[in-house]
């Protein structure tokens, strides 16, 4: 009797173990390499020095002008002129460095 009970129920050890399985898998796949992803952001962005020809989030190029570092801001210069942004606008760098192979000169 006590069986029967115990699997309507649809207990077992299964059950225990597939929750916890759940929870690593969205770790393991989502979460982490969302971690991993924006700690290496902040890097790049602390990393951003005077010269660097860089992309912003809106996707303005230019070429870093000057540091403000008391507000974590930096000055743009693009072809229009001289525009200030937050350095976390900023996206990615395009020096030759990061350029594809058959674009390098």
């Amino acid at each position: 009797m006590y069986q029967s009970i115990f699997l309507q129920a649809g207990g077992g050890i299964g059950n225990y173990v597939l929750i916890p399985l759940m929870f690593l898998v969205l770790y393991l796949f989502m979460i982490r390499p969302q971690m991993k992803r924006q700690k290496n952001e902040k890097k790049f962005q602390s990393s951003i020095k005077k010269g660097s020809k860089v992309v912003t989030t809106s996707g303005i190029h230019g070429k870093v002008v000057d540091l403000i570092d008391s507000d974590n801001t930096c000055v743009i210069e693009t072809g229009a002129g001289k525009i200030k942004f937050e350095r976390s606008a900023i996206s990615m760098e395009m020096s030759k460095k990061y350029l594809p192979k058959e674009t390098k000169k």
